[in-house]
C-alpha cells in the first residue's frame, strides 16, 4: 500500500469501493493491515484528502454517521450516495445486503503492498 501510515492504508481501501457500493467502518477496519477500530476508520475519513470517496463508508446499520457532525454535513453523505444510485428507506437507512461491497484482502493485494 502506498504510504507508510495507517491512514494511507485506509484511503487505499476506500478508493477500492466502486460507485454505487458501500462498506461499513468495520469492514474497512478488518481489511486494513494495521489493527484499527471502526471508530479509527471514522477519524481517518473525517480529515481525508478530497479524492477519497469517504461517503461510501457507512455505519453497520446502513446509516450515514456524518449527519451527527451537524452543520453543512447533514444530508451530504446521503445526497452523494443517492447520486450514485443508492436508495434509502423512509427510516434513512440503505440496504446493506443490496449495496455492500464485498472486497477481500486478496482483492486488494496490489494496493496493500508498499512500494519500497
Amino acid at each position: 500500500m502506498q504510504g507508510d501510515n495507517a491512514w494511507s492504508q485506509v484511503y487505499e481501501i476506500v478508493r477500492s469501493i466502486p460507485p454505487g457500493r458501500v462498506m461499513s467502518y468495520g469492514q474497512v477496519a478488518e481489511l486494513c493491515p494495521r489493527p484499527l477500530t471502526p471508530r479509527a476508520i471514522g477519524w481517518a475519513l473525517h480529515g481525508c484528502p478530497g479524492d477519497i470517496p469517504w461517503h461510501r463508508v457507512v455505519n453497520a446499520a446502513g446509516g450515514c454517521s456524518t449527519d451527527r457532525l451537524g452543520g453543512a454535513h447533514v444530508g451530504r453523505q446521503r445526497a452523494l450516495l443517492e447520486a450514485e444510485g443508492i436508495e434509502f428507506s423512509a427510516a434513512g437507512k440503505l440496504d446493506l445486503a443490496r449495496y455492500r461491497c464485498r472486497l477481500e484482502v486478496e482483492d486488494l493485494v496490489e494496493a496493500l503492498v508498499d512500494d519500497e
